[in-house]
């Protein structure tokens, strides 16, 4: 019985499934406006999926083939998934707790609009440092600074972004962090010889975004008045909630766990349940009235109470209209409309690389790349593509690094300037993408739509630029050593 040889696709078959998908999303916005995530994009993704694998079949792949590539594609993002689920309960039962409120009074006390911005972005930079994860500042933090940002009349997109941009600095330049430690391993070089490298771009980006967030401060900044909008907003939560410093011991126990290196999905699960025994402790009747079930005997209603902020969120009950807006967040069922973009996104992407159209697509590109500087720009532009693609930073950064790596060591290029352009190109780019593991997540966690933050992710959006600046202008490109009589390696040139 003779085997069905696999062709490989031409460029055109290649990009064709991503101009269907461009085309899609693109009436599905024009159709749906923003409610185009609640399904359209969705839909956008499995049709392009659909025609990804008729090319395959086409190539003479079998169907069986194709399945198995999605299975394997979409177990990627289970771990993303659960998180997502926990991140939920979290918000929901931190809302029903008084840890959120506890964070937006004293955050109203301690910022001032005029430097709001640069603190959030700064404050969530030197959390994202300490505990090496974006998903954890963006869960915890990043709620609560949201909460301020409304309280303080401020733009929740630019605060998103503020958000976004201090935490994956401090995630992209920590030890901690699982992204900082698989793109090195990717590209071959050593953990603490990446970071030193990445420094070089990251720093210069962060001040850049940190300057943006500043001035933009300046021209928002106004004193919050009593009766309008959120003008009452301490008042009103200190009536709803009992508020105190020791409301925060949640808080500080995920950090902690964080810290320690103790898993993400756990660390986030124990804050949720110790936020629900939090609550039953000091909100027991803010937790009865959630329940809104008087059959029930006292003890189990406020098991009640804190087991519905786990899977429904909490919903605001202060008769104050913006405050109970602000405040009805969380919940597992919050995350099922992003779980279910991702499911489509990582089968997307798994159909575009289990029929080889995304690897001759990255191919095509390392072929224009003849100067170091071009090469590195060449990584960069094939990690955001990955992420668009295969619609999670992870991919992005394994799928680019394994192609790439040959043609740094051949070029004679030290591993340091692939591993930086990964991280420049996959990881900080990842939470720009609707439907990427990371935009999705960032949007559903922050509250805020992925096109609205996106402007004002300045790390985000600055951090390649001047990644392609600095490979073209040859500034620390480094070279492999040379072995005694090995010929010269190639010259960085821009």
């Amino acid at each position: 019985m003779t085997k069905t040889a696999v062709r490989t696709p031409s460029l055109f078959q290649a990009v064709l499934p991503l101009i269907f998908l461009v085309v899609s999303l693109a009436t599905g916005v024009y159709l749906f406006s923003d409610n185009a995530s609640s399904g359209a994009n969705q839909v956008s993704l499995m049709l392009a999926g659909a025609v990804a694998a008729i090319i395959g079949i086409r190539n003479g792949l079998k169907w069986e083939d194709i399945q198995e590539g999605m299975v394997h594609g979409i177990s990627l993002a289970i771990g993303p998934i659960f998180i997502l689920l926990a991140v939920g309960a979290l918000i929901g039962t931190w809302i029903l707790s008084g840890t959120v409120p506890t964070m937006i009074v004293y955050g109203l006390k301690l910022l001032h609009p005029s430097y709001f911005y640069p603190a959030a972005c700064l404050i969530c930079a030197i959390v994202g440092l300490v505990i090496g994860s974006s998903w954890t500042v963006a869960g915890t933090l990043g709620v609560a600074l949201i909460g301020v940002a409304q309280g303080l009349d401020m733009s929740p997109a630019v605060t998103a972004g503020a958000v976004i941009s201090g935490g994956y600095f401090g995630d992209k330049i920590s030890p901690l962090s699982d992204t900082t430690n698989i793109a090195p391993a990717a590209a071959g070089s050593e953990l603490f010889s990446h970071i030193r490298h990445m420094l070089w771009t990251t720093v210069p980006s962060i001040a850049i975004a940190l300057i943006l967030f500043t001035v933009i401060g300046l021209g928002e900044a106004r004193e919050l008045v009593p009766g309008q909008a959120f003008g009452d907003l301490p008042q009103v939560l200190g009536e709803q909630f009992s508020l105190g410093l020791h409301l925060l011991i949640p808080m500080v126990v995920v950090f902690a766990l964080a810290v320690t290196g103790f898993p993400a999905y756990p660390s986030i699960l124990i804050g949720a349940l110790l936020g629900g025994v939090f609550a039953v402790i000091f909100q027991p009747d803010v937790v009865l009235q959630l329940a809104d079930n008087e059959s029930l005997s006292r003890p189990m209603a406020l098991l009640a109470g804190a087991w519905t902020a786990m899977f429904d969120g909490y919903h605001g009950q202060t008769g104050v209209g913006p405050v109970d807006d602000l405040l009805s967040r969380g919940g597992m069922i919050s995350m099922l409309n992003t779980i279910w973009l991702i499911i489509c996104a990582m089968g997307f992407g798994a159909v575009m690389e289990r029929a080889g159209l995304l690897e001759r697509m990255i191919r095509s590109v390392l072929k224009a790349a003849r100067s170091a500087g071009s090469l590195i720009a060449a990584t960069l532009a094939t990690a955001i593509g990955a992420n668009i693609v295969a619609a999670d930073q992870y991919m992005a950064i394994v799928l680019t690094g394994r192609l790439f790596a040959p043609e740094y060591k051949r070029r004679g290029l030290a591993p340091v300037n692939l591993s930086r352009a990964l991280e420049d190109g996959g990881t900080i780019t990842s939470p720009l993408v609707p439907w990427n593991t990371c935009g999705a997540y960032m949007a559903a966690t922050l509250g805020v739509a992925t096109m609205d933050y996106l402007p004002y992710a300045f790390f985000n959006l600055v951090g390649p630029l001047v990644a392609v600046v600095s490979a073209y202008a040859g500034f620390k490109i480094l070279m492999l050593p040379r072995a005694a009589g090995a010929a010269p390696a190639p010259a960085p040139a821009a």
